[in-house]
């Protein structure tokens, strides 16, 4: 199915799963389980915690997607990254990104070292890791770009590396999607996504996956995944190969703004810095060029005071302010207090995340509402000094 692009591939279903009355959405199958024709004789599908219709099919277009052999949907992207820490042992290192969405970062402090998993943080845009490699390290795992200060990791020239080692690489691809970027092609092992965001695209589902390539790796994972019973629902499994559907027009649109805004922002006097790899002058621009098909809809900001903060939180009107990213609607997100909230500050400093810091994600709105938004509120702002 890779012969088609990637708008058309958002539209596919998997043709052996075809549901006998031509419905064109696929049936959610409520069931808990199935029925056995006889011993010995299965429908291919035995109990939903194993594998579902909604959820398979779901997972053959997000594989299809990403270049993988195998996709596992999870109750959510924390779900999958839970599951994939379980393929490592104790006494194993990961070296991780120093910039990474906290809940990833409280499930590595809290969870997985108590269970004997080390971690090692750096900064892996700036390349300079492979001393960093030791006979315990099992894997490498990154955002790019990071959560929330969009720094740009160049995926071919680690994964080279880390296959040097015998190393796994695992990627977040949630800012980009699969629409964006394909971690796979690139060289990584692992993808994961949170399909909260943009493949449900709607902020009405919460969801994860995680695609794969190796067999062994598959074989494990499914294992792992019977086991612990972190299956996404049918449900959930449907609403998101409903927002997949749309995922190729909402990148584009949300992209476009997100340019519009970027650009903007860099003229306010208010504001002192834009984070957006969509820049010219952003650090890893060169290297999104080569490795990815665009440059996203997440963009951060730095104001001048943490009042100014408190002010626009207050008093954006079309804006939302709220956790999560994705969807279609434009969200503001305050890291200190909200996604990064367990991350302990003076971590959050030496990675440059302050009490000054703003993450937009950016919807499908016109990008001029959303720059008068903004608008209104510095004007507001100036008015009150």
């Amino acid at each position: 199915m890779n012969q088609y692009s990637i708008n058309t591939i958002c539209q596919l279903s998997d043709k052996s799963l075809s549901d006998q009355w031509g419905a064109l959405s696929y049936p959610i199958y409520q069931t808990a389980t199935f029925a056995h024709g006889g011993l010995g004789e299965s429908t291919g599908f035995d109990y939903t915690r194993m594998q579902n219709p909604t959820r398979q099919q779901l997972e053959y277009v997000v594989k299809t997607l990403e270049h993988g052999e195998d996709a596992l949907a999870f109750s959510s992207g924390m779900a999958a990254i839970a599951n994939v820490m379980e393929l490592f042992s104790p006494g194993d290192n990961i070296i991780i990104d120093a910039d990474l969405y906290g809940g990833s970062v409280r499930l590595f402090n809290e969870i997985n070292r108590k269970n004997g998993l080390t971690f090692t943080a750096t900064d892996l845009s700036k390349g300079e890791y492979s001393e960093l490699f030791t006979e315990n390290t099992k894997a490498v795992y990154l955002e790019t770009p990071t959560n929330p200060m969009m720094n740009v990791t160049d995926i071919e020239e680690l994964a080279a590396e880390c296959h040097k080692k015998g190393v796994l690489l695992i990627v977040d691809n949630t800012f980009l999607s699969p629409y964006f970027q394909n971690p796979l092609v690139l060289g990584a092992d692992i993808v994961i996504h949170s399909g909260t965001k943009f493949l449900g695209g709607h902020h009405d589902t919460i969801g994860g996956f995680v695609v794969l390539k190796d067999e062994k790796l598959i074989e494990r994972l499914r294992y792992i995944y019977k086991t612990v019973g972190a299956g996404l629902s049918p449900f959930d499994s449907w609403l998101i190969l409903r927002g997949i559907r749309t995922l190729s027009v909402r990148m584009d649109r949300a992209e476009e703004n997100a340019k519009k805004l970027a650009t903007y922002l860099k003229t306010n006097s208010y504001v002192k810095r834009v984070i957006y790899p969509g820049l010219e002058e952003h650090p890893g621009y060169e290297i999104m060029k080569k490795q990815a098909r665009g440059f996203g809809a997440m963009l951060t900001f730095e104001v001048e005071s943490k009042e100014l903060v408190e002010h626009i939180l207050k008093n954006l009107k079309l804006i939302y302010f709220a956790e999560s990213l994705g969807g279609t609607e434009t969200l503001i997100t305050y890291p200190v207090n909200q996604t990064h909230a367990d991350v302990p500050r003076d971590v959050l400093e030496k990675n440059g995340i302050n009490e000054r810091v703003l993450r937009l994600s950016v919807g499908i709105e016109d990008a001029e509402d959303l720059i008068s938004d903004f608008e209104d509120v510095f004007n507001s702002y100036k008015k009150s000094l």
